[in-house]
């Protein structure tokens, strides 16, 4: 189950980053903040977690605010359709990752369980990158760097956090938490780059704050 999960990261990152090639940014971020709904469907039939309304009310307002948010800056990318279809699966394969997850959490360790996962997702990703004849050198020095932290922070730090939190809450909980991410990346965005958010970000971001609070309070109300 391990190897399964680690086969659903590198899938989850293999086609949502390449869907950045052919669809604009907000076509992708809308379709793969999708995987709560598959999440919280497969949890019921998989781990038998009822399936409250009030978590699909809150997942509706945080879908409507990712809209929002997107929305601004909203292009068509050199072929949308496909694009589409490749942040679609990738929003499957993160959930996939994520029931995986919660699964084996419940008798592995995080150390144990990160280290098999991140290693099969970046052997095979890695495989993929030399089948397609991707380069792995004569880029700048600046781009090395943020690859290096891109594996620091989002991988280590954010993908391990998530990982530790499976064992303690169910997937659906972690995948609504997870589309509180735009909102925190606006706010970034304004602090360190002086990007303003627009009113629709902004507006955007407040559905998606409720729709996390509606989904996730509700939801621990009804399971007391």
């Amino acid at each position: 189950m391990c190897l399964l999960s680690g086969t659903f990261l590198a899938l989850h990152f293999g086609t949502w980053t390449t869907s950045l090639s052919y669809t604009s940014v907000a076509t992708s971020v809308v379709l793969v903040t999708i995987n709560p709904i598959f999440v919280a469907i497969a949890s019921h039939f998989i781990f038998g977690e009822p399936l409250y309304r009030r978590t699909f009310l809150g997942i509706g307002i945080c879908l409507a605010g990712s809209v929002l948010v997107a929305y601004g800056n909203w292009r068509l990318g050199t072929s949308p359709f496909f694009g589409g279809l490749l942040a679609l699966s990738g929003a499957l394969a993160m959930a996939g990752y994520l029931l995986t997850g919660r699964k084996l959490r419940q008798r592995l360790g995080l150390l144990t369980y990160i280290y098999i996962v991140y290693s099969l997702a970046g052997l095979l990703l890695l495989l993929a990158t030399l089948a397609l004849g991707y380069p792995l050198s004569g880029y700048s020095g600046t781009t090395y760097l943020m690859f290096v932290l891109l594996a620091i922070v989002p991988q280590l730090v954010g993908h391990s956090s998530l990982n530790w939190s499976l064992r303690f809450v169910s997937a659906t909980v972690v995948t609504i938490a997870i589309l509180g991410e735009p909102v925190a990346a606006t706010i970034w965005a304004w602090l360190i780059l002086k990007e303003a958010p627009s009113l629709t970000e902004v507006i955007g971001g407040t559905f998606i704050l409720a729709g996390i609070f509606v989904a996730l309070y509700r939801r621990e109300l009804a399971e007391r």
